[in-house]
């Protein structure tokens, strides 16, 4: 089968991220690596906190810690977020890894080897107060293009455009909020993405007709805007440091590479922490150097990060000339939005993903975020359409059918699976049901459609609900005891069906029905279409018990109390 490289976009270190986070990125690419592995593909999904830059110092500085252990803090506290959500990783490392470290300084002097890398003298922001060159988070202001007033120096958050420090009107020191700021020169390493722009060009017009179109317009935008020669280094005291057997007087300055340098770089710097755990039975570069043809990667991220990795990444891979991996296919979403404002972690605004967990399973999370998934646009989070979904399809829909169907084939007939007589016509009909929409639902999965896959999974879902109530057991069972038996019995492999095909969707709750049956031999990791009509993959005499109940359906009261707690509609 084929090989599947997957990575989403890097988390930024300062802080426990938000659910439009999630679903922007770790979620779906954590849906679509499970599918893959349960096709019996040969997966590797990696992430990593993204740890350079200013979001890291402002951060570490706020808390009053060196910046080294806020990050190692921040690590695990991140990962223990996104282990309560099941996202299985296979590995999730850290910027500021010697291995990160390491392949990016290879990357710059190897770029550098090719002429595409440039020391200039430039003018920076200096704050005399600070005492320092202020890099281009450090410095607030102003948006010229959409009047946001706390735009950062390097990109505005509310309207995405790129920026440079000196662009900000009303600039100001995000470390000790002084507008006493001035304008002095010094140097820097810039990379020469002008000389590569007719290479970037043609490689994106070899992949943007199969890319959504949210990010083949965003790269095609910054093309056709041409590309410019971006400075790569910074003044901060942590980061991957400028190396000095190549850049002496810059290394002896402490600069060190901006983390839109470094922080791509770690999917391979990752991958390399991920290979030395287990050198005898893992190999890195088998993954990302001159794989071209043999490893798919596909790479999951928000639109705000589309332009880095469609354009400033591929031109670093290009410009090094060796043959590293690049990107197959950019699964870009739009915002999550809360009740329309944006979710923001710098602002504090919007559920976040640890506040989640403390509220409700992860499992509930996972679908609701996936079925509304905001890929074609932007899509509003608000409490009164999270509840509704979790009551309608996860407590009704799915959970209330595995419960009648379990509890009352227990009452009637024992803890063993009824035999009851052969398939009929309604068995027939359900059985090319079932093929036909998991078909869909295999179709959707396997092109990154993911709203319209969870539609596909809840049709399915729903299938079994109309069985029940077109065969009414609790009827049949009065004239007809076998007929009733054939009824559960279906059903019940209905339920193991959804265990199977559920999984990537909601993992825990999937491991709870497959677990309800004791079958002796329990190793599908998938249904084909062909496979499901038949439906007798849990036979007659298979002993089962009934699940607590797998979803709770949410009451008024939880409702006014969620909004009571994180907030309606923004001011």
């Amino acid at each position: 089968m084929a090989r599947h490289l997957i990575t989403s976009a890097l988390p930024y270190i300062n802080g426990i991220k938000h659910l439009g986070n999630m679903v922007g990125s770790m979620l779906p690419a954590d849906v679509y690596s499970r599918y893959l592995r349960q096709r019996d593909h040969d997966v590797l999904y990696i992430c990593a906190t993204d740890e350079h830059g200013t979001p890291a110092e402002l951060a570490a500085k706020e808390q009053g810690l060196p910046v080294d252990e806020f990050c190692a803090q921040a690590h695990d506290a991140q990962k223990a977020v996104y282990d309560g959500f099941a996202l299985a990783f296979d590995y999730f490392g850290r910027s500021s890894s010697p291995q990160n470290v390491e392949i990016t300084q290879h990357f710059a002097r190897r770029l550098n080897e090719n002429g595409f890398i440039e020391e200039r003298a430039i003018r920076q922001v200096y704050s005399p107060t600070d005492g320092r060159f202020l890099p281009d988070r450090y410095v607030e202001g102003t948006c010229p293009h959409c009047g946001y007033d706390k735009a950062r120096g390097d990109q505005c958050e509310n309207c995405t455009r790129v920026l440079d420090p000196t662009d900000l009107i009303n600039p100001r020191s995000a470390i000790s909020g002084s507008t006493d700021l001035e304008v002095r020169e010094t140097k820097h390493l810039f990379l020469l993405q002008s000389k590569l722009q007719h290479e970037v060009e043609e490689w994106v017009s070899r992949h943007e007709d199969d890319w959504p179109q949210l990010a083949s317009s965003i790269a095609r935008k910054w093309l056709n805007e041409g590309l410019h020669d971006r400075a790569i280094t910074r003044d901060l005291d942590w980061g991957v440091p400028v190396p000095a057997d190549t850049w002496p007087e810059l290394a002896a300055e402490g600069k060190v590479f901006y983390v839109w340098f470094d922080a791509p770089i770690e999917y391979i710097g990752a991958t390399k922490e991920w290979s030395d755990k287990d050198p005898e039975n893992r190999d890195w570069k088998s993954w990302w150097y001159d794989v071209d043809t043999t490893v798919r990667y596909t790479e999951f991220m928000a639109k705000d990060n589309v332009p880095f990795h469609t354009v400033m990444f591929p031109a670093t891979e290009l410009g090094v000339r060796e043959p590293w991996k690049k990107v197959d296919y950019v699964k870009a979403f739009n915002w999550l939005t809360y009740y329309g404002g944006k979710f923001s972690t710098s602002q504090k605004r919007g559920v976040f993903t640890d506040q989640a967990l403390e509220i409700l399973p992860a499992d509930y999370w996972r679908y609701f975020l996936i079925a509304n998934a905001p890929e074609s646009d932007d899509s509003s989070f608000t409490w009164e359409h999270f509840t509704a979904t979790v009551n309608k399809d996860l407590a009704d829909t799915l959970g209330n059918f595995v419960n009648r169907v379990l509890s009352f084939s227990r009452k009637r007939f024992g803890e063993e699976v009824p035999a009851g007589g052969g398939p009929g016509e309604a068995e027939a009909k359900l059985g090319g049901q079932i093929a036909e929409l998991l078909a869909e639902y295999e179709a959707q999965m396997e092109s990154l459609q993911f709203r319209k896959a969870a539609a596909a999974l809840r049709a399915l879902w729903s299938a079994g609900n109309s069985y029940l109530e077109e065969k009414a057991p609790w009827l049949e069972i009065k004239t007809d005891k076998d007929a009733a038996a054939l009824t559960l019995r279906t059903a019940m492999n209905l339920i193991h069906l959804y265990a199977v095909v559920s999984e990537p969707f909601i993992p825990a709750t999937s491991a709870a029905m497959r677990q309800s049956f004791a079958l002796a031999d329990d190793t599908a990791t998938w249904v084909t279409p062909e496979e499901a009509k038949a439906l007798t993959a849990v036979p007659a005499g298979t002993p089962f018990t009934v699940p607590p109940v797998l979803f709770a359906k949410l009451t008024d009261e939880d409702l006014q109390a969620y909004k009571e707690r994180f907030g309606g509609e923004p001011e």
